[in-house]
């Protein structure tokens, strides 16, 4: 790493509502924390709010959902984006509040970051649908990502664990939406060489992305780190988890990131979401 990079702090969260969460303490880990990029997902509030929240430090790019008070994801930056998009998948198919490419320059380079939230889906039923049309149109836009941009990184709620190491009770949840094989196969080909092929774990097979699953890669083939618990019951206590939560990078700004962390609360009645926050530094 040349002596002249600079730190890159991206991190991202899903608020499960950004008022609530900034209401339990959000505010006093993002003051904290030293971040230079801000993902968010199911913001549930006005460009307005955001701003007000956030202060008058951060720029902030917001794509609200169609439905009021669904969904949403924004960037909060401390530069400002050069430009920003905001469309995936066909025309008819409204992504509107889940995805969001912002390209920010970055030590004389161009970094782009996107902000995702996909469905969560239902299995057998018209929302995984739609979860799979969404899926789709990653697999069409990532290719497209990374010859835009050699330093790109998907960043979000994904809402799908992709192995059995991403979910604590996973013999039970095989028929959940979150970790059908099918939805874990769009994974497969996602974080698969580069144009090879792929067999997904349903049996389907499709060109590998080479995407890099940056968790997984800094934590190595261990259980977890999860990024969400259910509110039910003693999920946090027990870390009874999932991780749906990714910085998925191009490998070349895979190869600069330096750090990876999941900033888990110290007991349940610290936590400000249901998610928490992915932290990744990267050198540019």
């Amino acid at each position: 790493m040349s002596s002249g990079s600079t730190r890159l702090r991206v991190a991202s969260i899903n608020t499960n509502g950004v008022r609530a969460a900034y209401r339990k303490g959000m505010g006093a880990w993002l003051d904290a924390r030293g971040v230079d990029i801000l993902a968010i997902q199911e913001v549930r509030a006005s460009t307005e709010d955001l701003e007000g929240l956030l202060g008058p430090e951060w720029s902030i790019l917001h794509d609200a959902a169609t439905a009021k008070g669904r969904a949403g994801v924004a960037l909060a930056s401390r530069s400002k984006a050069s430009i920003h998009r905001v469309s995936i998948g066909d025309e008819e198919f409204d992504s509107a509040g889940r995805w969001l490419e912002a390209d920010y320059e970055v030590n004389g380079q161009i970094v782009t970051v996107v902000s995702a939230y996909v469905h969560s889906g239902e299995a057998d039923t018209p929302k995984q649908v739609e979860k799979y049309k969404f899926l789709d149109g990653m697999t069409a836009r990532l290719p497209e990502l990374a010859a835009h941009s050699e330093l790109a990184v998907v960043v979000g709620d994904l809402n799908v664990g992709h192995k059995t190491l991403d979910i604590k009770n996973w013999k039970g949840n095989v028929k959940r939406a979150g970790f059908l094989p099918k939805e874990r196969a769009y994974f497969d080909r996602f974080f698969g060489e580069a144009g090879s092929v792929v067999e997904g774990v349903d049996g389907s097979t499709g060109a590998g992305l080479g995407w890099v699953d940056l968790g997984r890669r800094f934590a190595g083939e261990v259980d977890g780190p999860y990024t969400w618990w259910s509110q039910r019951g003693h999920a946090f206590d027990t870390d009874t988890g999932w991780r749906l939560d990714y910085q998925m990078a191009t490998p070349a700004l895979a190869e600069r990131a330096v750090s990876y962390e999941v900033d888990r609360a110290a007991s349940h009645a610290e936590r400000w979401s249901d998610h928490t926050p992915v932290v990744v530094d990267y050198q540019i």
